[in-house]
């Protein structure tokens, strides 16, 4: 996927090692509980179908307690009309019959779906509950005099007391030790500046500090396509994606890729859109890229960015606007916050989006549609994705793998972690790690949420790789860069 040549002897895709990483777990997704809430829906409307037909059947029963036939036989064998009305009597309206039945049944609905309604209150009860409790901790240290002076002056001397006698004085090793820090920061910062008499949360915090970033125009260049092979598995497509992101290679002045998969007859299968994380830590005074600063902060508020233009334009250049073709965004830090961000407007433009992969993006606040399909890939000891200080939802269209990798610091532990042969690693041995290591892992795993969304993949890991190409663009604000 780069333009840079391969050494003869360099290593080959097969010859790449992975290094383990630990303790996946899976949440969300076709094997998580919304979507064994959807079957509990599913079994309810089967049960309130069963329930419907068994009345229908008592309703029809009734009839033979009047049947003129029975009547005038009553004349013959009184006895015996009087025996078969009261079993039938019992058989359609006893305690065992058909009308209790039929009611028993329907309760056996409504039970289903109160369970599954019930599940999902406690989850949002929880995940209301962990965001008050944090913003009232934030509002409490900032409102007592001298609050946020003393509380940050006493947990300032225990953090350093700790990072000096356990960790060397390494804060950066002490940080990615205790990533917690960053969700409960987070969380406490709208209570802090309520204190200040404006009540806000979160999402209104977010909004305050991105208005104080001006986003501009996209201006969208495009560059010479390369021939792709395209990618056959997941770990192939992060790979793509780091290709993107390695900073060593922005030879070619590009910051945004649209992968076209054809197959064997040409036609085109999917297209993939690596969006990179970000390139600039800028002050809102100082625009810079369209992968700095202010893109996050915007992405994380709900808004439009320069980026998100910049990837609509790049797809309707490339011919997907319209055409039905499925497409897959897959981005990095920043760029797997922009790919959820751009999902609804991307849908509502034209364009069929149906998969998105982020690794290491704060994505939990972010709502996508329901018929996309989304994996979300996440180092426990990686302090990007908890910045939004939530935990992603965890509904049947969302999968979330959580692993734990320690690198020691934070760079390392963000990083997606692919192996990219150059003179510089030849006598090291190529080692996949981090978010590229656990895809690589993931293809070979049966977990069911994973392995419905790996299956549903084929329009971007089947092509012929004989005509598939890479477009690469030059996404950038006018007026600034």
């Amino acid at each position: 996927m780069s333009d840079e040549p391969v050494e003869p002897g360099a290593p080959t895709a097969r010859d790449v090692g992975i290094a383990p990483v630990a303790d996946i777990q899976v949440s969300g997704g076709a094997g998580g509980f919304r979507a064994k809430g959807e079957d509990l829906v599913a079994m309810s409307a089967l049960t309130d179908e069963v329930a419907g037909d068994t009345l229908k059947t008592a309703l029809a029963g009734h009839k033979f307690l009047a049947e003129p036939d029975v009547l005038a036989s009553a004349l013959l064998n009184p006895s015996g009309v009087v025996r078969f009305e009261a079993a039938m009597a019992m058989a359609l309206d006893g305690p065992n019959g058909l009308t209790a039945t039929s009611a028993a049944i329907g309760l056996r609905g409504d039970a289903l779906r109160a369970t599954k309604l019930a599940y999902e209150a406690a989850d949002e009860l929880a995940a209301r509950g962990l965001d008050a409790s944090r913003w009232m901790a934030g509002l409490a240290v900032a409102s007592a005099p001298g609050g946020v002076v003393a509380a940050g002056l006493a947990t300032g001397t225990a953090i350093a007391a700790d990072v000096y006698a356990n960790y060397d004085g390494d804060w950066e090793k002490w940080l990615v030790d205790h990533p917690g820090m960053i969700d409960t920061l987070t969380g406490m910062s709208p209570g802090m500046l309520s204190s200040l008499g404006v009540p806000v949360d979160l999402a209104t915090t977010l909004d305050l500090l991105a208005a104080t970033y001006a986003d501009g125009n996209a201006h969208v260049t495009a560059l010479m396509p390369l021939p792709d092979p395209g990618p056959h598995n997941l770990r192939e497509i992060l790979l793509g994606l780091d290709v993107r992101n390695d900073p060593n290679n922005d030879q070619d002045n590009s910051n945004l890729d649209v992968r076209v998969i054809k197959d064997a007859n040409g036609k085109v299968t999917g297209y993939i859109v690596d969006i990179p994380g970000t390139k600039d830590w800028n002050a809102p005074w100082d625009p810079k890229s369209a992968n700095d600063s202010g893109v996050n902060v915007d992405a994380m508020a709900g808004n439009s960015t320069v980026l998100q233009l910049g990837i609509e334009r790049a797809l309707r250049e490339a011919g997907a606007q319209g055409s039905g073709v499925p497409v897959m965004l897959v981005g990095h830090s920043q760029g797997g916050i922009v790919a959820a961000q751009s999902t609804n407007d991307l849908v509502a433009s034209g364009y069929n989006v149906t998969h998105v992969v982020t690794a290491g993006s704060p994505v939990g606040r972010i709502d996508i549609p329901g018929n996309v399909q989304m994996l979300s890939l996440e180092n426990r000891n990686d302090i990007v994705p908890r910045l939004d200080a939530s935990d992603n939802p965890n509904t049947a269209n969302r999968t979330t793998v959580t692993f734990e990798n320690q690198t020691g610091t934070i760079g390392g532990n963000h990083s997606i972690g692919g192996h990219r042969y150059d003179e510089r690693h030849r006598d090291e041995p190529p080692v996949d790690h981090n978010y590229v290591a656990v895809a690589g892992q993931l293809d070979g795993s049966s977990d069911p949420s994973v392995r419905r969304f790996l299956d549903s993949t084929g329009a971007f890991t089947q092509g012929s790789g004989l005509d598939s190409e890479l477009l690469r663009y030059r996404v950038s604000r006018e007026g600034v860069n």
